[in-house]
């Protein structure tokens, strides 16, 4: 026992490695990670305080319990099996199978990411690109929902950039967990996106495994009361209208709620622009009759790296306003005893156009399509106020800044060439007449005489 042995170097190191990571392993790593969930619950716990809707314990269990869960969950075991016998596959492939899709769609939740990193990116974007302005009832909106009920924001897709506005904009609600499209399953994005809180689905998909797997983690994650952001239409639209809603997430919330269970609260959100980042490539996508884009999120990654660098120089100016409202919360029940999701999918699109903000670039593409002749200033602003008050909706400016904003619009629209100014009068530029379209459809359910697009 005493004896010495001689070692070769390599050995040694080989050994003494081995030694030092089986004792952080064993004893001093479990210590560590006590010591920081600790605090990371005291910074939660400190962080609720402040938020209308706390973070739910949903959000915050570990994502490979929640992976665990959700493949051994009874009813995506039994698609499991299905899955194995129609395909032909051993149910152990099949298990893997749904294990990947698991591992695609949960997301890894971080407090620190959402509130420390993601809201202060969302809240310099928004702000660097555009003018923002929110509804009355922003603010007030979730505070007379019950505390333990399920909150899920429903919004329009009018942009990529709606991720960024309304993540900024409910920053004192609570944290959001949006379902992603493909587009964004890029690195380092991902990383970022998945850290908060955001699931990943693939909208094309057709296969009924991943469908049941989708299902039930949507499912599991309205039980568990964690706030969601869905957007109803499933994609962009393309022509600029608040497009018919597919009912996919929808119907999976639906089918699992039990009215004597937790409530299900909808906040419809209505989002509108003076400038769609990536609105030619829909228009074009929309001709082609086609939903492939050439480009989507570097669309806006180019124009916020070129704002960034002409604020630098102070040469920036905004893309005008983007206007956001939350509207009155709904709450599932009121469609009880059986809510029809036809009904409910229905329903709250026509809420979510009856709060559509009145923004001044649609109204004045609203005024330059109806024109039959060019006009003068006064009389192209004196058309513009017509159009507001015939909308009868409510408009997110005072009346002294009405006309300050609609000057504004103007402008916006003369150095994107959409008009033109010839000898002080104002016509649409005819060359630009389908983004002219494409605006004033975002507003045009206000107006009975609209006229569809062409």
């Amino acid at each position: 026992m005493t004896q010495t042995i001689q070692l070769p170097l390599w050995l040694f190191i080989v050994i003494v490695l081995f030694a030092t990571v089986t004792a952080l392993s064993h004893f001093l790593l479990p210590s560590v990670r006590w010591f920081f969930r600790r605090r990371l619950e005291k910074a939660v716990a400190r962080l609720n305080t402040r938020l209308t809707r706390p973070i739910e314990p949903f959000k915050l269990a570990r994502r490979h319990d929640m992976i665990q869960r959700l493949v051994y969950d009874p009813q995506v075991t039994a698609a499991i099996v299905d899955h194995a016998h129609t395909e032909g596959v051993p149910e152990n492939v099949a298990f893997e199978q749904a294990k990947r899709y698991a591992r695609e769609i949960v997301p890894s939740f971080s407090a620190f990411t959402y509130f420390g990193v993601g809201i202060r990116i969302a809240r310099f974007l928004a702000n660097t690109v555009y003018d923002v302005r929110t509804g009355l009832l922003n603010e007030t909106a979730l505070k007379n929902v019950a505390p333990d009920a399920t909150v899920i924001f429903v919004m329009n897709h009018r942009s990529n950039m709606d991720y960024v506005l309304v993540t900024y904009l409910a920053a004192r609600a609570s944290a959001l967990s949006y379902a992603v499209g493909e587009w964004a399953r890029v690195w380092p994005l991902s990383v970022l996106i998945k850290s908060m809180g955001a699931y990943f689905i693939r909208r094309k998909s057709r296969g009924a495994l991943y469908r049941r797997v989708l299902q039930r983690y949507v499912q599991m994650a309205t039980a568990g009361g964690a706030t969601q952001a869905i957007f109803p239409e499933g994609g962009l639209s393309l022509t600029g209208r608040v497009m018919p809603p597919k009912l996919g997430l929808l119907s999976y919330v639906v089918e699992a709620w039990e009215e004597s269970g937790r409530e299900v609260v909808f906040v419809p959100v209505a989002i509108n622009y003076d400038r769609v980042l990536e609105d030619r490539i829909l228009i074009s996508a929309n001709n082609e009759g086609s939903r492939r884009f050439r480009a989507r999120i570097s669309v806006i990654l180019f124009y916020i790296l070129r704002k960034g660098w002409l604020r630098l120089f102070g040469k920036q100016m905004r893309f005008g306003e983007a206007a956001v409202v939350f509207g009155q919360p709904v709450a599932l029940s009121s469609y009880a005893p059986k809510p029809d999701i036809e009904v409910l999918g229905a329903d709250l699109m026509r809420r979510i156009e009856s709060e559509m903000p009145l923004s001044f670039v649609p109204v004045l593409s609203r005024v330059m399509l109806r024109a039959t002749a060019p006009m003068d200033h006064d009389t192209l602003q004196q058309a513009m106020q017509a159009e507001i008050r015939a909308a009868k909706t409510n408009v997110l400016a005072s009346r002294d800044s009405i006309r300050n904003i609609s000057l504004k619009a103007e402008k916006h629209m003369l150095l994107r060439g959409l008009i033109i100014e010839t000898d002080g009068t104002y016509a649409m530029n005819p060359a630009e007449r389908e983004v002219l379209q494409f605006y004033a459809n975002s507003i045009e359910h206000f107006y009975p005489d609209a006229a569809p697009a062409s």
